[in-house]
């Protein structure tokens, strides 16, 4: 009896994917959709959108550039504005918006550390130019850390 009712259940199936096809078939784009969202669907964690700000890439007064950037993960933001400091240093004015217990400003093999005020506002003063990037330790409901692109100070 069980063979006789799988033999039924297969045909009731192939006459549903029949209907199925004729009357809502799947759109012809599905598959390289669904494949390009499951590559990339763990891709906000790893890496973070990097906007420079338009026009912030001037002179404010003197002779030394500055530039403002802006990274998000769609949860956690951070704006950050790099200036040359008098020494020839570059200074990493920043400001986050979500809980952030630790902010760390990495660059080759040193770091710098600073904690967010209540504002979501940090700085780190004479960083030598050269690339670098940010780590952050996010609270949320577990702690995670977020990990903007490099970017040159």
């Amino acid at each position: 009896m069980a063979a006789e009712s799988f033999g039924v259940d297969a045909a009731l199936f192939a006459r549903l994917r029949v209907l199925w096809a004729e009357h809502d078939p799947m759109p012809a784009e599905l598959i390289d959709q669904m494949v390009a969202a499951v590559a990339s669907s763990d891709l906000s964690r790893e890496y973070a959108m990097l906007t420079l700000v338009e026009g912030s890439r001037a002179a404010v007064r003197s002779d030394t550039d500055t530039a403002t950037l802006q990274f998000s993960d769609g949860v956690t933001s951070v704006l950050v504005h790099v200036s040359t400091t008098e020494n020839g240093g570059r200074r990493v004015d920043g400001w986050v918006d979500g809980a952030v217990k630790t902010i760390l400003l990495v660059q080759k093999d040193r770091q710098w550390e600073a904690d967010p005020g209540e504002q979501g506002r940090f700085a780190f003063g004479e960083v030598p130019a050269g690339l670098c990037h940010l780590r952050l330790v996010v609270e949320s409901d577990h702690s995670h850390d977020y990990r903007t692109p490099q970017f040159e100070v």
